[in-house]
């Protein structure tokens, strides 16, 4: 589904995740028989320039977005980014089944029963997911962003002196790069947990489907707090400790605390896409991502409290990567941050 924008034939697609701390940017080439991860970059963004999604200071993040393209020596001006949180809708519905033209052109009036927007400041986007089955129904993935969501990201962009060839949703980007990784895990329930520097993106699977979203406030910036305000560690140390660069013997209790937190999030998403749909089973598998993923601890305490296997979405398990890309970073260090900005630059921009 290519939201807000139109896929086409460019051969190089520049994926450019704007995370609250953390920009991310990754380069796909998709001239040869299979795309190629050909360059990633992440840099730090000042503290607050973003807070929970939301750009705070656009000047700020604007500089450090041309300063990541610089050091990375990414030329390409058109890039696919994407937008999520509280003020898009991402939602499996039923509708009278039609041909895909007839139900554009009734979307909007299907939308006004399910989006808790003003439809006159929306974005909407579909997809029909059993275009093939018969019946009087059919299911359809409805898409709902806030205008002023999209007109926000397209002014940063034109500020870092970018254009978006494409605006995708955080949730179908993840999920982009995690089916070309993971296509094993996309039979029943599946749980994909993006967990930011503020912010956790529950995103759940249904046979291989984003059906469900869900945002959690609760990211790694409080891990580090925890460890500031209570053990008084450092900003620095509490962020190796938290990277596992470095050992704390509190840490487990925090990652428990907070692990509870994210597990129930979870839960509560995955209960009710069960009763929302009668063919759901119960959550199978949890993956995890971004920079709280790689939390000593923190996936073996979700698995503990969630009572399934929980492990650690990798972008590059399948994906073809040229040589020298990773030789100046750690894969296993930089790998859990880049299922967004892979997934967003596997979208053949127009």
């Amino acid at each position: 589904m290519a939201l807000f924008g139109l896929l086409g034939g460019k051969k190089t697609s520049v994926g450019l995740d704007i995370g609250s701390g953390i920009l991310k940017v990754a380069v796909i080439d998709h001239s040869g028989s299979e795309p190629e991860l050909v360059k990633v970059a992440t840099t730090e963004v000042a503290a607050d320039a973003i807070v929970e999604g939301e750009v705070m200071d656009p000047g700020i993040v604007a500089e450090a977005i041309r300063g990541l393209f610089s050091a990375a020596g990414v030329k390409q001006k058109q890039v696919v980014t994407a937008v999520g949180g509280r003020d898009v809708i991402v939602k499996k519905i039923q509708m009278d089944r039609m041909k895909e033209a007839d139900a554009r052109e009734v979307i909007r009036w299907e939308a006004e029963q399910h989006v808790p927007f003003d439809m006159a400041n929306v974005e909407l986007d579909f997809q029909i997911l059993d275009p093939s089955a018969e019946g009087l129904q059919m299911n359809v993935l409805l898409v709902a962003a806030k205008r002023e969501l999209v007109d926000s990201r397209t002014s940063l962009l034109a500020e870092a002196g970018l254009r978006a060839s494409i605006i995708d949703v955080d949730a179908f980007a993840i999920h982009n790069a995690f089916e070309l990784n993971h296509p094993d895990a996309l039979q029943g329930v599946v749980a994909i947990a993006n967990i930011g520097h503020e912010i956790t993106n529950v995103n759940i699977l249904e046979d291989g489907v984003p059906v469900l979203t869900r945002d959690l406030s609760v990211g790694t910036r409080r891990f580090r707090e925890d460890l500031q305000r209570e053990k008084g560690l450092s900003a620095e140390d509490s962020e190796k400790v938290i990277q596992g660069q470095a050992q704390h013997p509190d840490l487990a209790s925090y990652v428990d605390a907070r692990g509870e937190e994210i597990a129930v999030g979870v839960e509560r998403a995955a209960a009710f896409l069960a009763t929302a749909s009668r063919s759901a089973g119960g959550l199978s598998r949890v993956y995890t991502a971004g920079g709280g993923s790689r939390v000593p601890g923190l996936n073996d305490a979700l698995s503990s409290r969630l009572k399934v296997p929980v492990e650690q979405a990798n972008p590059v398990q399948r994906l073809k990567v040229r040589d020298a890309v990773f030789d100046a970073v750690a894969v296993d260090e930089v790998a859990p941050l880049l299922l967004l900005s892979v997934g967003l630059a596997l979208r053949r921009a127009a």
